[in-house]
């Protein structure tokens, strides 16, 4: 990717520009020091024109259709709404090749065609929680091109998948019915997490057993949070298939929205939010800085050579490369910050 003239992009991205907002995604999410550089300035320019959308995260039990669900309502929320909806769609990456399938935008037809639309896939690379490492940087170039609802969907539940629920305002969990206990797919964690719960493939043969496992989950809920002050999360039924109670859902995903914004927690959750994301990046640079220290790279290697011949332990191997780490530390063009 060759360098890009910021102020154009952010421009572009002011204007619509569709190409312009695909080429400031792709730059947030490299990890070349380079465009990385790029990559603030452009979040700086843009910061006065984002923050106003409505961000909802969308994870589920594998083959609970999370994609369909996300192309079912995200036509209708344009068409019957007029809303502009953006997607991010995280696809797991391999753990051996690095390599992604991005194949969402195949089961997102309908909406991928609408110019009210945009569909962004992007491989996790491995990252906890399955979300994209920039993901938080491409909802916001979205944000400044005046997408206000914007959906972000993660690679699955699993006790690393609640990453998601870190940098949204509602947290969606999709749930099908017919999997054995209703409760053996979903971590406890997930749960307490969600702030809607939604039973899909409710249609058909399936609707009397989504019917069943929403009644179901709703006393599991009721279980998990037994005070009764504290928010249930609403447990819905809904099909992508025939639009039964897409409206429903999307009701309820408002109303938490609505209540974060009456209680005024919206902004302490943003602030929150900002606040992990500050110490996700300082642990993203560091792990970037070890990687690339040469002089870390020559320590790591003979600590490891150390360790085949059991002549050193892990412990002080870690020392080590702490040790060269530190010393090595001044050479970083991020090592001396100003202060205001």
């Amino acid at each position: 990717m060759r360098r890009v003239n910021v102020s154009e992009l952010s421009e572009g991205i002011a204007n619509g520009s569709r190409a312009a907002i695909a080429r400031a995604i792709t730059l947030v999410e490299s990890t070349k020091p380079s465009h990385r550089e790029q990559a603030h300035e452009l979040l700086q320019l843009i910061a006065p024109r984002t923050g106003a959308a409505f961000r909802v995260g969308i994870s589920g039990v594998p083959g609970a259709g999370k994609s369909t669900f996300i192309n079912a309502m995200g036509v209708k929320l344009i068409d019957e709404r007029h809303h502009r909806v953006a997607v991010l769609a995280v696809d797991p990456s391999s753990s051996r090749t690095g390599g992604s399938i991005l194949g969402d935008r195949t089961r997102m037809a309908d909406l991928a065609a609408k110019d009210e639309a945009f569909i962004r896939p992007s491989p996790s690379g491995g990252h906890l929680g399955g979300v994209a490492r920039a993901t938080r940087e491409s909802m916001l170039v979205l944000e400044a091109s005046g997408y206000d609802v914007i959906l972000v969907e993660t690679v699955g539940v699993g006790q690393s998948e609640v990453a998601v629920a870190g940098m949204v305002d509602t947290f969606l969990m999709l749930q099908v019915a017919r999997t054995g206990d209703q409760l053996q797919g979903i971590k406890r964690g997930i749960l307490e997490l969600a702030d809607v719960i939604a039973i899909t493939k409710a249609d058909g043969d399936t609707e009397q057993a989504a019917r069943v496992a929403a009644r179901e989950l709703s006393i599991a809920m009721k279980l998990i949070t037994s005070e009764n002050e504290k928010r249930r999360a609403p447990v819905l039924t809904c099909s992508s298939y025939t639009g039964a109670g897409l409206d429903e859902l999307w009701d309820a995903v408002t109303k938490h929205r609505t209540e974060l914004e009456e209680a005024g927690t919206l902004r302490t959750r943003r602030l929150a939010q900002q606040e992990d994301w500050l110490w996700n990046m300082v642990r993203d640079e560091l792990m970037e800085a070890l990687r690339t220290s040469p002089e870390v790279r020559d320590t790591a290697a003979w600590v490891e050579a150390r360790l085949a011949d059991e002549s050193l332990s892990a412990l002080e191997g870690a020392q080590e490369i702490l040790a060269t780490f530190a010393g090595a530390i001044d050479t970083f063009p991020w090592a001396a910050p100003q202060r205001r």
